[in-house]
């Protein structure tokens, strides 16, 4: 591409700058690696034909998609790859270059339970709920992206539909009753209430850790709701980047800086107040959990 055409270009793609990293970034849950895909985008637009594209939008829409999905497949391969050699799993942070805030704040505009569970699909799944179901695309457009037909495509976004919707969710269980108990509990954490976490703690609360999700040096167990209380408002920095998200059925909390699950805490609960918090770091377990979006 020459200059002339690099100027005619540069002005419709910075137009559609927003809307294509707001793509990459659901579909890869990390702002860094959103700017690359963007980027990767408009390399690959400055060395295309596009003389005959009608709708630019589309076209670097589509594209975008297609890179992020091979930088999906590259993920999952890595993460089996760490599997298979028995390495856990980092705990992620900002790439260089990212700011840290801006992708906290990103991050929790989307919905950090959602960006958990979006990291708990197939690639496929993945890209055919967010471009259909967040952006609109229709499915005989993200049928040739994953190289599916378009019905097939259909079905990929609605298994991936039912995992954030959390469908395995007990339906007789009271989760407008649980999620106020947890949000009880957020808010006194965050606040450093302790009074507050002891209203939503059964006086003889078990709190559990598995090796991974337990601080170090402290006890896997501890039991006492005063106890407990008092070590988890010292060490209450991680409620930011906590929320509410239904675990395995039931109303728990994510833990997930940037959208990365990091810790999920699994709650017990009996007449109102929670009676046992399990704890679960590992990243083993982590992935056999069935993680889903809470209805607003």
């Amino acid at each position: 591409m020459d200059e002339a055409q690099c100027d005619l270009l540069t002005g419709p793609f910075e137009e559609n700058r927003t809307h294509l990293r707001g793509v990459a970034y659901r579909m890869l849950g990390s702002l860094s690696e959103a700017e690359d895909a963007v980027q990767e985008a408009w390399l690959r637009l400055s060395r295309a034909d596009t003389s005959g594209v009608e709708n630019l939008k589309g076209w670097l829409t589509t594209v975008v998609a297609r890179v992020c999905l091979d930088m999906l497949r590259s993920r999952k391969s890595r993460r089996e790859d760490q599997l298979d050699a028995n390495v856990p799993e980092p705990v992620a942070t900002s790439q260089q270059g990212a700011d840290p805030e801006h992708e906290a704040l990103l991050a929790d505009s989307v919905g950090l339970a959602l960006l958990v569970v979006l990291d708990t699909l197939t690639p496929a799944e993945r890209l055919a709920f967010v471009l259909h179901d967040m952006f609109a695309v229709p499915f005989d457009e993200i049928g040739p992206i994953v190289r599916r037909s378009p019905a097939a495509a259909r079905q990929l976004a609605s298994r991936a539909r039912r995992r954030v919707q959390g469908a395995a969710a007990n339906r007789d269980a009271d989760l407008t009753g649980q999620r106020d108990v947890v949000e009880a509990f957020l808010a006194a954490l965050r606040g450093g209430d302790f009074e507050g976490l002891l209203a939503v703690l059964d006086p003889d609360v078990v709190v559990r850790a598995d090796i991974a999700g337990a601080r170090p040096g402290a006890p896997s167990e501890v039991r006492g709701a005063q106890q407990w209380a008092r070590q988890a408002i010292a060490f209450s920095q991680g409620a930011r980047a906590a929320r509410p998200a239904l675990v395995n059925g039931a109303v728990g909390v994510v833990v997930a800086p940037r959208g990365r699950l990091f810790r999920v805490l699994e709650f017990t609960m009996a007449q109102g107040k929670i009676v046992r918090i399990d704890v679960v770091g590992d990243p083993t377990r982590l992935r056999e959990l069935e993680i889903g979006v809470l209805a607003e």
